[in-house]
């Protein structure tokens, strides 16, 4: 069992690579450096937005890393919590949630972009826009959690304190998620990541709001961004490139192949719905990452979260201390659709 459970993970790796197109002489590889380290720990959340993490283990092994490993960690402030100790190297993350970390001095350096808009902002019948947020209850895992920060900046950029007048509601239970409260009835809106909006849609449960995949000007900002611990990047120059290399080219096999995307993060463990993963991958805008400009989206959401006081640091300085596009640029040129 053991051997044909192997035979079937070496296939599924050329499968999967096959599919990305980096079974082919290693022209470009040939001419770089050797790398630096040949292990990397990537973050694994409950969010299967970040689907082009999950697949590219097999790409990143075609790189030439031989440990690779997923680290489990909460969503947003947890993800960078992780990337800013060390016990992952990398992680695609949401915008906002990495900025407030690093204006407090955390070691982390954005590298690029990754994927436009996925999260949905749902609402009750009474609720037609953000400023109908006014006064009304919000469910959000913890401040400082991803849908706390990404709210708070859509309801600053509207007019709105999002301090003064949003009730955020925060579960007594940790194992009741906001999601449930929504569904309940016991709050009034609520920001869902993949697969949270498919699975609300489903099953008919309020109704959208704002979804970022189409609606600006959140639609014109990378979503979720590829970050590394500050060390890593500086001390592994060539493994760093490597990475977000696979990363990108397994971005470009969610927009090519979702079907086998879905398939492979489901037998992966990271997500169990089959149908919700495979409507994530055709919904989210994988296809956009040569087109945005990734400073822009820390500009943009630095200035937001400046404006509500959650961060001190103006976004010169962020993007002066906390960003690095060397790679994103070289890739970008490397990797032509």
């Amino acid at each position: 069992m053991p051997i044909m459970q192997t035979r079937r993970r070496v296939l599924a790796m050329m499968t999967l690579a096959g599919a990305a197109g980096i079974l082919s002489p290693r022209g470009t590889r040939a001419a770089e450096r050797p790398l630096e380290t040949t292990s990397v720990r990537l973050a694994k959340i409950p969010g299967i937005c970040i689907a082009p993490q999950y697949v590219a283990e097999e790409l990143l092994r075609e790189e030439g890393f031989t440990d690779v490993g997923y680290v489990a960690a909460s969503t947003g402030v947890g993800q960078s919590e992780a990337i800013s100790n060390g016990s992952v190297d990398f992680s695609l993350n949401f915008a906002a949630p990495l900025i407030i970390p690093m204006d407090g001095g955390a070691p982390i350096t954005v590298v690029a972009g990754v994927h436009v808009g996925c999260f949905e902002l749902f609402g009750n019948e009474d609720i037609r826009s953000i400023a109908d947020l006014k006064g009304r209850s919000v469910g959000v895992q913890g401040l400082g959690s991803s849908p706390h920060v990404f709210l708070a900046a859509m309801a600053a950029h509207v007019g709105l304190d999002p301090i003064k007048d949003i009730r955020w509601i925060i579960s007594a239970d940790p194992s009741v998620k906001p999601i449930e409260l929504f569904a309940a009835g016991k709050i009034d809106a609520f920001l869902g990541f993949p697969p949270e909006p498919q699975e609300l849609r489903a099953k008919h449960i309020g109704h959208v709001i704002v979804n970022s995949s189409i609606d600006h000007p959140w639609s014109q900002y990378f979503c979720c961004m590829l970050a590394g611990n500050r060390e890593f990047v500086r001390e592994h120059p060539v493994a760093t490139k490597r990475v977000l290399r696979a990363i990108l080219k397994a971005t470009d096999l969610c927009v090519t192949d979702p079907a086998r995307v879905a398939r492979r993060i489901v037998a992966g463990g990271f997500t169990s719905s089959y149908d919700y993963a495979l409507q994530t991958l055709n919904e989210v805008p994988y296809d956009k990452w040569r087109e945005y400009d990734a400073e822009d989206t820390i500009r943009f959401y630095a200035l937001r979260l400046h404006e509500i006081g959650m961060v001190k640091s103006t976004p010169q300085k962020i993007i002066a201390e906390n960003t690095d596009w060397r790679f994103f640029n070289e890739l970008k040129r490397e990797l032509k659709a």
